[in-house]
């Protein structure tokens, strides 16, 4: 499976690729689309930047799956509002690409991949090198990408085995059973 790791951001969006198989991660490609170039002012040209290079990275690499980090309110409102329409435009592309998207916060992203919720862009980035066998460290947007396809392929792995589970999930059915389990 290849996971597509989206970390939005209204300048500079991160992207990571990562194929699993089994317990196996390898490192697939990473960078970042970046609308520095346009005017601050030109927001729907910028969007529509970050939504083409979304579409170039899916054409290009062909991911199964994406994630995108969740982001949560900041102390100033309007690069909050800026920041959820630029990520927007990734899920509209991503959702546009028929790609199914999941979504994890940058505190679950960080927990699993460095093993503490409040680590540092520096620990992201040698934990990711670490675990993907890089030769450097990767960009601290395209690290937090690449943590975000990480922790999905950890996730993932975990909702396989939950599937496995008497009285959680209907056999072959793929949908959460409330109530009792057993």
């Amino acid at each position: 499976m290849r996971i597509l790791g989206i970390d939005p951001g209204l300048r500079t969006t991160g992207f990571g690729l990562v194929d699993v198989d089994g317990a196996e991660l390898r490192y697939v490609a990473s960078g970042t689309i970046s609308t520095t170039h346009l005017d601050k002012d030109l927001l729907p040209e910028r969007l529509k930047v970050l939504f083409d290079g979304i579409r170039e990275v899916v054409a290009r690499y062909e991911p199964d799956a994406a994630t995108v980090e969740i982001v949560f309110v900041n102390v100033n409102p309007q690069s909050t509002l800026l920041l959820g329409q630029a990520r927007g435009a990734a899920i509209t592309a991503l959702v546009f690409s028929d790609l199914p998207v999941s979504q994890y916060t940058a505190l679950q992203m960080k927990q699993a991949v460095v093993g503490w919720g409040r680590a540092s862009k520096g620990q992201i980035q040698e934990m990711v090198k670490r675990l993907l066998n890089l030769p450097g460290l990767p960009g601290p947007d395209a690290a937090d990408a690449l943590g975000l396809a990480i922790t999905h392929a950890h996730a993932n792995k975990a909702m396989a085995r939950l599937a496995l589970a008497d009285g959680v999930i209907g056999a072959g059915k793929g949908k959460y059973k409330a109530g009792r389990s057993r």
